[in-house]
């Protein structure tokens, strides 16, 4: 057997290797793209959550955006006031402060005060049971299902499930809007902490409809509307909106409502006591001599 039948093959494929790599390094050179520096700064603060909150793919996908100013220094909710200030300087920029926001639940209809229309036996997931008749099993159709759907979504342990609803917990939620995009029945909202303030109801439905299937939900009745001094909150659609640019916190409306659909209540004052104030003596009067 001729050796050289072995060496030849090895040292032909060998060659080719080298050709091609070469011809890579070089293709590699020249049609380099080069990277801002600035991505792999902005990189190094962000959180590394790749939620996806900030709408771009990943935190990668953040950072770029950025260093290209298709995006503000605050646009990742998770990392907050504290890596845009970071991501600020990287910038050479001044950050603007922004309101703090959190997750809100539009619904109030638990187990105590919302109907069902059937029990559901199905899986735990509000996706599949909002296919079913009716929207599922909840007598009102705008309402919260309570199957967790939003809990799963949730990389922060922010949201949980009580009595048959959702409720996010504002100071570990970061705003990211997984749980926005995943509840079916679009009842979760992006709102500022700040403002007390909130409408616990979805329902269009009209207000005879709603009594029927919920005790707390919205009936039209628009004595919020009159009530607000300041035309921050009208009923749109069978359902009280707030203008959160005019709405001053007083919660004014949530002390008003009929139903309890509106948070922020303020305490009331307690009554205060009658004071009975004594009417002065009359003087006696003087009698003349005769």
């Amino acid at each position: 057997m001729d050796i050289m039948n072995i060496i030849n093959p090895i040292l032909s494929i060998g060659g080719l290797g080298l050709v091609f790599g070469a011809g890579l390094g070089f293709a590699g050179k020249v049609f380099a793209v080069e990277e801002d520096p600035k991505i792999g700064e902005i990189s190094s603060v962000l959180p590394g959550a790749n939620c996806g909150g900030c709408g771009f793919p990943g935190c990668g996908g953040c950072a770029t955006a950025i260093a290209e100013g298709k995006a503000p220094v605050n646009a990742c909710p998770v990392g907050g006031s504290a890596v845009a200030s970071k991501i600020a300087e990287i910038m050479g920029v001044v950050v603007e402060e922004s309101e703090p926001t959190a997750a809100f639940v539009k619904c109030g209809g638990n187990c105590d005060t919302a109907k069902n229309k059937y029990e559901y036996f199905g899986m735990d997931d509000c996706v599949f049971a909002s296919q079913l008749a009716g929207g599922g099993s909840k007598g009102c159709s705008y309402g919260c299902l309570g199957l967790g759907s939003c809990v799963k979504a949730c990389p922060f342990d922010a949201i949980r499930i009580e009595n048959g609803i959702a409720v996010v917990d504002s100071e570990k939620c970061t705003s990211c809007g997984k749980c926005v995009a995943t509840c079916p029945k679009h009842i979760i909202e992006i709102l500022p902490v700040n403002k007390k303030v909130k409408v616990q109801c979805s329902s269009k439905d009209a207000g005879k409809a709603v009594l029927q299937n919920c005790t707390v939900g919205c009936i039209a009745c628009k004595i919020c509307e009159k009530t607000c001094k300041f035309d921050a909150i009208h009923v749109i659609d069978n359902i009280a909106v707030i203008d959160y640019s005019k709405c001053k916190n007083c919660g004014m409306c949530a002390n008003k409502c009929p139903k309890g659909v509106i948070t922020g209540k303020r305490p009331t004052p307690p009554a205060q006591p009658k004071v009975d104030v004594a009417k002065p003596a009359e003087a006696p009067q003087e009698t003349k001599a005769e």
